[in-house]
């Protein structure tokens, strides 16, 4: 009379352990994802760190300088490798680091390369002039509305950037600033990638 109720007993018992053993190994599985999980992440970050630092980056256009051809908001791709294998040509839109100082500075600025190192830059009745000739510029919508200046030579190392926005005090560049040596220049602007709409190679 009493072997049944053992035998309950037991199963139950059995049961009771192979349910603790079940949470045991979901717990322990748990934890092993989680584990996996972190160091994917770390790892993506890692990886994601040094592509900022070396390869690309994202930047934000601010301010009007760069009008008609970027505008206030856009989302750049910058090409930080390219520059390592090849110089900057002209009609190349760079993020550089801000030379000037004071009230208006800057961490970063995006410009467009005018002058090479040895060339000769001129304006001359609100036209561009490099080397002598007139730049044809389809990127920009006014003549250069600041004043002339008389020709210059872009020195060895260096580069004369200006802002595509020529409307009256409307970029500040190299005709402010002078030009700037290269490794003051972050990287290359290949593409708005943002807003979609406007998505576009420079």
């Amino acid at each position: 009379m009493n072997q049944e109720p053992q035998v309950d007993y037991t199963r139950n018992r059995k049961q009771r352990h192979r349910s603790s053993r079940s949470k045991t190994t979901l717990g322990s599985r748990l934890v092993s994802e989680m584990k996996d999980w972190l160091l994917t992440a770390v790892i993506v970050f890692a990886v994601m760190s040094v592509l900022n630092v070396f390869v690309f980056n994202i930047s934000t256009v601010k301010g009007q300088s760069m009008q008609p051809t970027l505008w206030e908001g856009e989302r750049l791709f910058i090409n930080k490798i390219s520059l390592l294998f090849v110089n900057p040509k002209h009609g190349d839109v760079v993020i550089l680091h801000d030379p000037s100082t004071g009230p208006s500075h800057k961490e970063y600025l995006v410009k467009r390369v005018i002058g090479i190192p040895g060339d000769i830059i001129e304006v001359r009745n609100h036209q561009l002039y490099v080397n002598g000739k007139i730049v044809n510029e389809p990127y920009i919508d006014t003549e250069i509305e600041d004043p002339d200046f008389a020709a210059l030579t872009v020195e060895s190392g260096n580069y004369f950037v200006m802002g595509d926005n020529r409307h009256a005090s409307a970029s500040k560049d190299s005709r402010y600033f002078g030009s700037i040596s290269q490794d003051m220049i972050v990287g290359r602007a290949d593409y708005i990638w943002w807003p979609l709409s406007k998505l576009n190679r420079l």
